[in-house]
């Protein structure tokens, strides 16, 4: 866990005290995902404010963190190469979304439920370190931060929600997270944040009739979102659900590269890219999207063909 004691959180960076908090909690548990949050909120509060001096203070702070995390897990691929831990972050980010869709459509409400609907929505926001996102993650997104909002709303005026994807509209998260850790203090050297209404940023008012988020995409379906250690939640254990593993395609067995096969640079990247997704996702025991990366990275090779 990193070390250096954060001063008290400026009113400016009011946005990026969640993300600050999931690094936090996720410390001890997946610290690759903690620096890459804190990396998120240095990024963010350099363009929110960097001349004032309280904010100035908080970030040479945040800095002082990252630069220790980095040192002691320096030798570690996902902090060193961008696109190990692009892949890292986003299956764990998908991996509590996926959670908390099975809990959902299977009519489970529950806080734990919600805080791992709003914590894939952080997560998401934090691979804007490595780029655009994808169409789909955005998806994820919008709708992770949306369904924590309604299903909130809903347990805290004794209303039974709808499970899956429904319409509403104009639905705000009063911040569940906040709710359950009550106003609690710094601990741990970290900066906690003060305020239990704060409302998400960017909360979606899009009608999401019809929407259809796939699940086991990306992640093992039924696989518990890890409890943060100061929400006081108890979680039992779910056992993962027997994984569909793709089969084979076997075409590859016999395909050939033939002479006029000429890879770009950018086909090998994508490759790699294939490759260190499957590498990720053996992390959490996901052999589905591992064979079906290799089986992407494999076809590229062989044919040149995504």
């Amino acid at each position: 866990m990193a070390a250096t004691v954060l001063p008290p959180l400026p009113p400016q960076f009011k946005s990026i005290q969640h993300h600050l908090r999931t690094a936090q909690e996720l410390d001890k548990r997946e610290p690759v995902v903690a620096y890459y949050c804190r990396l998120y909120a240095m990024q963010t509060g350099m363009k929110i404010d960097s001349k004032t001096p309280e904010c100035r203070k908080f970030l040479s702070k945040l800095m002082d963190q990252l630069e220790a995390m980095k040192k002691q897990f320096g030798d570690n691929e996902a902090i060193t190469q961008d696109i190990v831990g692009s892949a890292h972050v986003e299956n764990y980010a998908l991996k509590m979304f996926l959670y908390a869709d099975n809990e959902d459509r299977a009519g489970q409400f529950h806080k734990n439920m919600i805080k791992s609907f709003y914590t894939a929505s952080l997560l998401i926001d934090v691979l804007t370190v490595f780029g655009e996102l994808s169409e789909e993650n955005a998806q994820h997104r919008k709708y992770a931060r949306w369904k924590a909002a309604y299903i909130h709303n809903c347990l805290k005026n004794g209303e039974t929600p709808q499970p899956g994807p429904i319409g509403m509209e104009g639905e705000t998260f009063a911040d569940a997270e906040s709710e359950e850790a009550g106003s609690s203090s710094a601990t741990g050297g970290t900066t906690q944040p003060t305020s239990s209404t704060q409302e998400a940023n960017n909360t979606p008012t899009s009608n999401f009739t019809g929407i259809h988020i796939p699940p086991g995409a990306h992640a093992p379906a039924n696989t518990p979102a890890e409890v943060p250690h100061n929400t006081g939640v108890t979680s039992n254990t779910i056992q993962p659900a027997p994984q569909n593993v793709p089969l084979v395609d076997p075409s590859l067995y016999s395909a050939q590269s033939t002479g006029e096969v000429r890879l770009t640079p950018e086909d090998f990247a994508r490759a790699q890219k294939y490759c260190k997704y499957a590498g990720s996702a053996l992390q959490y025991e996901d052999v589905s999207t591992a064979v079906q990366n290799l089986q992407k990275a494999l076809k590229l090779l062989i044919t040149g063909r995504e």
